[in-house]
């Protein structure tokens, strides 16, 4: 496995972006009114399938390979109480990860995907955004190459997730300084802050972005966000370099890759929204990123769980488009 490189940050958003597959597309496409089945009866099963098949290059897309990647980074803008637990968490809960303990390890296991965690300097947490940028443009290149070099170039599709205490500070801030609107249409509740916490989070993420505002949109990664946000945008570049569709999670992951979208929209589009989060602000971040989460089912859990999921829906989706029976092949008149 190779790792992506990536010289600057200004020039992240110039790479060379691969393309879906116009042939299998049309193949797919094609494929879909022979099945034994009415026209759009399987509904988004139907565009998630042609969807797949564009980016594998082939009319019967299959999954064979699915790899989850759980990166984990800490902040320094804890220091600002925006989180009711302490950094530790982070360290502890990778520790259960590996051990097998918790949600995302049992949900891999069902979906059958392979699951690795990555850990981002835990024992050096970022700088607080309210003082300082959080990363230097060296710190937030090397979390990028290491999220790309984590990035299998033979899997079929790539589940993102995060851990991190105070990263859902993080993405609201990364949300707002990319999107704009107020602080608090951003910011959430997170692992359990009350209505003072909010006012608090808010607060913090008003200052970050105006002390750190004006600036391009990686900048803005580097100067708001942390290890793990980085990384997943590397992740993001190399598996569109070997043109492998993304499931992201829920409203850190999104807000994770909102710089790569507001610096070339069109970065995203081998990436699917696994699930409609229930973090306050990600719905208007699905809506700015233009895209329609697979699942809701009221989740705010993080760690890959809904990009877990919905690589069940997924797998449905290209089971049926690859394995159904034309109309010929059934022998039923009328297709």
């Amino acid at each position: 496995m190779t790792s992506r490189r990536f010289e600057t940050l200004a020039t992240v958003a110039d790479q060379p972006l691969t393309s879906p597959d116009a042939d299998a597309t049309r193949a797919a496409l094609e494929r879909q009114t022979q099945l034994t089945k009415p026209p759009g009866a399987l509904g988004r099963l139907e565009d998630l399938a042609v969807f797949m098949a564009g980016w594998h290059g082939t009319a019967l897309p299959r999954i064979a390979r699915a790899q989850a990647l759980v990166f984990a980074g800490n902040h320094g803008i804890c220091a600002q109480g925006v989180n009711p637990f302490p950094q530790a968490v982070t360290a502890q809960m990778v520790a259960n990860f590996r051990a097998g303990g918790a949600a995302i390890n049992q949900l891999c296991r069902v979906a059958g995907a392979e699951l690795s965690v990555i850990d981002l300097d835990l024992d050096q947490p970022t700088q607080d955004f309210t003082t300082a940028p959080a990363m230097t443009e060296a710190e937030c290149l090397e979390a990028m190459a290491r999220g790309a070099a984590a990035v299998d170039p033979t899997a079929d599709v790539v589940l993102l997730g995060e851990m991190g205490i105070g990263n859902s500070t993080v993405a609201a801030a990364l949300a707002h300084g990319c999107f704009g609107g107020r602080p608090e249409d951003w910011v959430g509740r997170g692992t359990g802050s009350d209505a003072a916490g909010l006012a608090r989070k808010a607060d913090v993420v008003a200052r970050g972005v105006a002390l750190h505002g004006g600036q391009d949109a990686m900048q803005i990664l580097r100067s708001v966000g942390g290890r793990e946000q980085a990384a997943l945008c590397g992740a993001v570049l190399a598996a569109r370099a070997a043109r492998i569709p993304v499931l992201l999670d829920g409203f850190i992951c999104c807000a994770a890759v909102a710089p790569l979208f507001k610096a070339r929209p069109e970065t995203l589009d081998h990436c699917l929204i696994a699930h409609q989060s229930a973090e306050a602000g990600h719905a208007a971040l699905a809506r700015a990123l233009g895209k329609q989460p697979i699942l809701d089912l009221g989740m705010a859990l993080g760690e890959g769980s809904g990009a877990a999921l919905a690589l069940c829906v997924l797998r449905g989706a290209v089971e049926c488009h690859s394995a159904m029976a034309s109309f010929a092949e059934a022998g039923i008149s009328g297709g």
